[in-house]
């Protein structure tokens, strides 16, 4: 038997040790931002003070034990707010409770049909306004305590009952309010070593924590939290009220609660995947035990007279970004949650109740997030989230969840049927636009558009769309072929045809197959072409054909569609298939200098006399650029294609990684820095740009680097990388994501950290750091998705989560043009 060392047998318990250490930390961490917003968002319901502190300690030690989703932290519903509040009103608090225990029952039901899916299915644009909806009708409310007064019975109410209340202001509550925002604003943004030993401390509870000794203080006399004796708890009792009533009432508890929780889970779960390595993450969500945790702590909450329990996000990104673990965590969180309602009550009652309608208030204008916002634009979708986020907080949380449904199917339906169809004549050519999808309901206007261009003209139509039903295709092929029997000519475009070009004369069989063929490719606009069929012909593979990797250099040919041939009798139309299916196959691709010898051939023989007479004045005139483009060496990073630059517009510096070694660093790659001294001293660039990417080797091999391994150039060279690998496992930088998503996993998340670091290192060079004081240089930071071929561009600041946000570039683009057209 081999003889094992203690080293070894040790290392599993210090590996234990060191976990429940963090798990420990973590959840005192959660339970320190939570105990507050308990309280609060009780105080905000109406409902006894203890039920937040009860609904926070079942959601932790239950939903947390039996949830599936080992970091989500739960506990009162912040979406329910409203919801809970109206129930309150209308039924008392104890028929509430039996509420929450039968959407607990519901949940637990849904949970084992294995539903939980399907709550997905919601639009984003619905669920974020619908919380904003929430977090609007949360703030108005919370407004007038913070005022020193009482909120009314709706957000319409609360509105209009402002004047007065700013007419009989409350200086001692206002004054607790303003200092606990202050507090909550400033907390994370304290600077020098003794800030960031301060911040430590969860910004919600130094706030509440200051107005509370603050107020203590100065003796103020103010309403204050007032927790009864737990022998006087109301526990449920049987629902009284119309039966139909009840129903929705069960019903909307258990769909926002669901919906809530289940979103909380993917967005905790890609969290974690951004800002972990694989061996040092939990397991992956499993929505449907997520959904029987969430039902059997509903079910528990509400027999113990707690509130309506949902998975915060909140409290998640805290416990995550605290380091937790394990589900150890969020169950210690609610155990803490149970000994400070048991024991710290003498404290608890100092803490003012405008403190809290403060911190609440905060988080109500928090859930209307600006993300969010500038996500359902770029969509198109933003009539569907303000008209959610109105009936949200005119009507209540159902009905507005339904007006938004509605709203949705509509927007969804017009689209659909929606085409619009120009024509426009440049230069003799009439030029056809259909912008969406052709359909049956599109015929009329594309038959009176077409029968408004003079027989014989030069005709060039651009389908852009990704469907083409049978009729719109009927009529555009039978005004093509008349069109081409008068002696016009046609040239059809499109986001999936194939770019053709057909002339009217009966000698010129080749161009009539041609645009039989491209027809035929039309009306397949929907579908996804055949390998090797369409590949050759597509209009954005063209320059890449002699290479492997892309398209077929000579495309093979399809046959004709019956009616669609230009020629003027049908022999010449048989002729011309004949003639098209006689033509020799493609010759077999070349590799190497033969395959280099082919591709500057197809440039010499089709690009170079369209760009001769550009080239000429460039070498005249000499280099100009605009921008220095710093980017990876990886060949599917095409930069001229991604950028829509052509010659002396960029000035390129590629290497592995796109990293910029700092000055004076060790092992300092010379050519770099000279390149930066080249572009910002002689040729006077605008700005530079620092471009990362999806899927990058060089950051894989970084997150994989092991300790002492033989140092190789490659190695040596990563190692200026390094600093990007400490910023994105740093809790004292911004962290960095894209607009509308979290980082697919940890490699991405060091893509998008990478890139803010090297912008960090342009700073450190001498002349970039001149030429950004005197103002006349930009730096921009850029990440290219491969897999989606889509730009995002960093944007200025922080959100409000003290995130660097990628925004996406290409719909905002497409979107103006499309309005301007």
């Amino acid at each position: 038997m081999a003889a094992t060392s203690p080293k070894a047998d040790h290392a599993p318990h210090k590996g234990h040790r060191a976990d429940l250490h963090a798990d420990l930390s973590a959840s005192l961490t959660v339970f320190l931002i939570a105990l507050p917003l308990s309280l609060g968002i009780a105080l905000a319901t109406g409902a006894p003070l203890q039920a937040g502190l009860v609904a926070a300690a079942v959601g932790g030690m239950v939903a947390g034990r039996l949830g599936g989703t080992p970091l989500l932290v739960s506990g009162p519903a912040t979406g329910l707010t409203v919801v809970t509040a109206e129930l309150i009103q209308r039924y008392g608090w104890r028929t509430t409770c039996a509420i929450t225990v039968l959407a607990g029952c519901c949940q637990l039901g849904l949970a084992a049909l294995r539903t939980a899916r399907s709550a997905l299915m919601v639009s984003p644009a619905i669920v974020h306004g619908m919380l904003a909806g929430v977090g609007v009708t949360i703030a108005l409310a919370q407004l007038h305590i913070v005022l020193g007064g009482t909120p009314q019975s709706s957000a319409l109410a609360n509105v209009l009952g402002l004047p007065e209340q700013l007419a009989n202001l409350q200086p001692a509550a206002l004054g607790v309010s303003a200092l606990t925002l202050l507090v909550l604003l400033g907390w994370p943004r304290l600077p020098g070593r003794v800030g960031l030993a301060l911040r430590k401390v969860p910004a919600a509870l130094a706030a509440v924590a200051t107005a509370t000794a603050f107020a203590a203080l100065t003796g103020l006399s103010l309403p204050r939290v007032d927790l009864p004796s737990w022998r006087s708890h109301a526990l449920p009792e049987l629902p009284e009220g119309p039966v139909l009533g009840i129903v929705a009432a069960v019903l909307t508890v258990t769909l926002v609660g669901s919906v809530e929780s289940l979103l909380s889970a993917v967005a905790t779960d890609k969290l974690i995947a951004s800002q972990r390595r694989t061996g040092n993450r939990p397991p992956r969500a499993d929505l449907d035990r997520e959904l029987r945790g969430q039902g059997a702590a509903n079910v528990l909450s509400g027999l113990l007279g707690g509130l309506p329990i949902a998975g915060g996000a909140v409290r998640s990104v805290a416990n995550v970004k605290s380091g937790a673990v394990s589900r150890r965590s969020v169950m210690l969180h609610g155990l803490w949650i149970l000994l400070a309602a048991a024991l710290l009550v003498p404290v608890l009652d100092l803490i003012p109740l405008a403190a809290l309608a403060a911190l609440v208030m905060a988080l109500g204008v928090q859930m209307v997030n600006a993300t969010h916002l500038r996500t359902v634009s770029r969509h198109r979708e933003i009539s569907v989230y303000v008209t959610t986020i109105a009936a949200v907080v005119l009507g209540g949380v159902l009905e507005g969840v339904a007006i938004g449904i509605a709203v949705a199917v509509a927007l969804a339906l017009h689209r659909l049927a929606r085409t619009r169809i120009t024509v426009e004549v440049q230069d003799g050519v009439h030029r056809v636009w259909a912008r969406g999808q052709l359909t049956f309901l599109a015929v009329p206007r594309l038959s009176r558009v077409l029968n408004q261009i003079p027989p014989g003209g030069r005709v060039v139509v651009e389908l852009d769309g990704s469907f083409m039903d049978h009729a719109a295709y009927e009529t555009l092929q039978d005004w093509q072929h008349a069109h081409l029997v008068h002696g016009g000519s046609l040239e059809v475009t499109g986001r999936s045809t194939t770019r053709m070009a057909g002339a009217g004369h009966s000698g010129d069989r080749t161009h009539a197959a041609h645009q039989s063929h491209s027809a035929h490719s039309a009306h397949r606009a929907d579908q996804r072409p055949h390998r090797g069929t369409h590949r050759g012909g597509h209009q954005c593979c063209r320059p890449w054909t002699p290479w492997m990797n892309h398209c077929d250099h000579r495309p093979a040919a399809e046959p004709m569609i019956p009616g669609a041939a230009a020629a003027p009798d049908a022999m010449d139309a048989r002729d011309a298939r004949e003639s098209v299916e006689a033509a020799p196959p493609p010759a077999p691709r070349r590799r190497g200098a033969g395959q280099l010898a082919s591709g500057i051939s197809a440039f010499q023989r089709d690009t170079a006399p369209h760009v001769r007479e550009e080239l000429a004045r460039l070498a005249r005139e000499g280099q100009r650029p605009s921008q220095l483009f710093l980017t990876c060496a990886d060949s599917r990073l095409v930069t001229s294609m991604i950028t829509a630059s052509g010659p002396g517009d960029l000035f390129t510096v590629r290497n592995v990684g796109n990293l910029v070694p700092l000055p004076g660093a060790e092992s300092t790659d010379d050519s770099v820095a000279a390149a930066i001294e080249y572009a910002v001293d002689v040729l006077k660039v605008d700005s530079i740009t620092v471009c990362g990417h999806s899927g990058c080797g060089a950051m894989q091999a970084l997150l994989n680097s092991a300790p002492g391994a033989p140092m190789t150039p490659l190695r040596r060279w990563l190692r200026h990388g390094l600093p990007s690998l400490e910023r994105m496992a740093s809790r004292h930088h911004a962290w960095v994501r894209i607009a509308g998503r979290l980082p697919a996993d940890a490699v991405e998340q060091l893509c998008l950290t990478n890139v803010v670091q090297q912008l960090e290192h342009l700073r450190a060079h001498e002349s970039v750091a001149r030429r950004l004081a005197e103002g006349t240089l930009e730096l921009h930071g850029m990440y290219f998705h491969v897999g989606e071929a889509q730009a995002y561009l960093l944007s200025e600041g922080e959100d409000f989560f003290d995130c660097r946000v990628f925004d996406s570039v290409g719909h905002q683009i497409a979107e103006h043009v499309g309005q301007h057209a």
